[in-house]
């Protein structure tokens, strides 16, 4: 079950990090502008950050194997329209697909360890598909290069095969939903409203530079901050709310939230720009340049489950504040890299550094914002905290590398991307910075626990789906 449940959500993962090495040979072959490059990377995370809380939801109701299994087909479908994209237009279609996909499938794989397992055995359940797909995410650049070698294709393709297996094996996984949110409605005016908000602000931000902010971009820009500032006045109040506002009344949840926005927003730049300096201005093969970024995983690997210890122990404002800190130095280190660049003087000191920040931040800020919440809304907690990072990378994408200049061909041009990525880094590691600074003023005094009963804990059922914490989260907790 676990190896069903890590397989799915391990191919959406792995989808959002492989496609980035891909970039330069795609954009070779369907002759992509830089625009059109940010709306592969962007055309996924759109639909994945604004419909993953809809997607637990509709497990709940239908049967969360069901669910999955569909959002499995879809990916697998939407990745050979990707692989066989005959333009970047088909292919940005095919992503936009994709994204819906992996929005239904990845809050199911939670869902069914959380009601499959015994709830003693939930936490260890919850750890091994934590760690197992995190592996999966971070390989990733690794195995873009490898498939990137062949064709920029498989990266797609690649999909296809871990679809096959994770349908023929979730037969033997039991159903399960919640019986409560049988005929509850869904809240779709809600989703329409993420949805709305995210696309006018990523449209704008990504099209504004290159169209010279005509009526149409600025349009776009006005119609998703009026979506955004509406959804904050519909959702609450309401019994089944997409995105529960309530929950940013804690104030260790709405930092716990700040800081995931700065940070990934940042981290979003390097894993976006990185790969792509690499191959076009330093001349890297892809897989070289899927390489790179190896030491990351590393780290990853040895230091992340005893820096969420670490955490627990002494609390999360520490971790908060030194981890992003030294994501940011590592991301001014890579803004060394340029023509002549050398792996063991300029990618490995910078990658080693990168990688240790992001040890010590992700686990921290997960459990800051699980560990605000009461236990009953934990699912809530979870899905709001995931889709915050994927808007603050999408919102980074679209964003920094035009305000460094880097619009048009310049993607592919080796000389105007020299130009501009070292001001992108600059950019970049001033968000993880200012996510760092958030950690240090805002958590502070009292503990996650102490505000838990600031939130009216509802009695109907919670419209996210996803996992319990586990023992170790919720005992850190109460210690707090």
């Amino acid at each position: 079950m676990i190896a069903t449940t890590v397989a799915g959500s391990a191919v959406a993962m792995l989808t959002a990090t492989v496609v980035n090495v891909a970039l330069p040979a795609l954009a070779d072959d369907l002759g992509a502008s830089s625009g059109q490059q940010q709306w592969v990377i962007n055309a996924y995370l759109l639909p994945l950050a604004s419909l993953i809380m809809i997607g637990g939801s509709l497990g709940d109701r239908y049967g969360r194997v069901r669910l999955y299994r569909i959002g499995i087909v879809w990916f697998a479908i939407s990745s050979l329209l990707c692989a066989v994209a005959p333009g970047i237009g088909f292919l940005i279609a095919g992503r936009l697909l994709q994204g819906i996909g992996g929005a239904l499938l990845t809050p199911g794989s939670l869902a069914i360890i959380d009601a499959t397992l015994r709830p003693e055995d939930r936490g260890r359940g919850v750890g091994q598909w934590s760690g197992l797909s995190g592996i999966a995410a971070a390989i990733g650049p690794l195995v873009g290069g490898l498939l990137v070698d062949w064709s920029w294709r498989w990266v797609f393709v690649i999909n296809l095969p871990v679809a096959a297996v994770v349908l023929l094996t979730s037969r033997r996984v039991p159903e399960s939903s919640d019986p409560s949110a049988t005929g509850t409605p869904l809240d779709r005016v809600g989703a329409g409203l993420v949805a709305v908000a995210l696309g006018g602000l990523s449209y704008g931000l990504i099209q504004g530079p290159g169209d010279g902010w005509g009526t149409t971009t600025i349009g776009a820009l006005l119609i998703g901050l009026a979506a955004g500032a509406a959804l904050w006045r519909y959702e609450p109040g309401r019994e089944h709310p997409m995105v529960p506002i309530d929950l940013f009344s804690n104030r260790w949840f709405a930092a716990a939230n700040v800081i995931t926005l700065l940070v990934y927003g940042g981290m979003g730049v390097v894993f976006f720009l990185l790969s792509i300096q690499l191959q076009v201005t330093a001349g890297w093969s892809p897989l070289r340049a899927g390489a790179a970024l190896l030491p990351v995983t590393v780290l990853m690997l040895m230091l992340s489950s005893r820096a969420g210890e670490v955490a627990q122990r002494i609390g999360p404002r520490w971790p908060l504040t030194i981890g992003p800190f030294t994501l940011a130095v590592g991301m001014v280190l890579f803004s060394r890299i340029g023509p002549d660049t050398s792996y063991v003087t300029d990618v490995l000191p910078a990658s080693a550094v990168f990688g240790l920040g992001l040890s010590m931040s992700v686990a921290p800020v997960t459990s800051t914002a699980i560990g605000a919440v009461p236990d009953g809304r934990s699912g809530a907690a979870s899905g709001t905290n995931n889709a915050t990072a994927r808007t603050g990378q999408m919102i980074a994408v679209a964003a920094i590398p035009a305000i460094v200049g880097l619009t048009g061909d310049a993607l592919s041009d080796p000389v105007q991307l020299d130009a501009g990525f070292a001001d992108a880094m600059y950019l970049g590691a001033a968000f993880v910075a200012l996510g760092g600074l958030a950690a240090l003023v805002l958590l502070r005094d009292r503990g996650p626990e102490a505000e838990r009963t600031d939130i009216d804990q509802p009695a109907l059922q919670c419209p996210v789906d996803g996992p319990l914490p586990g023992p170790a989260i919720l005992e850190a907790s109460r210690d707090r």
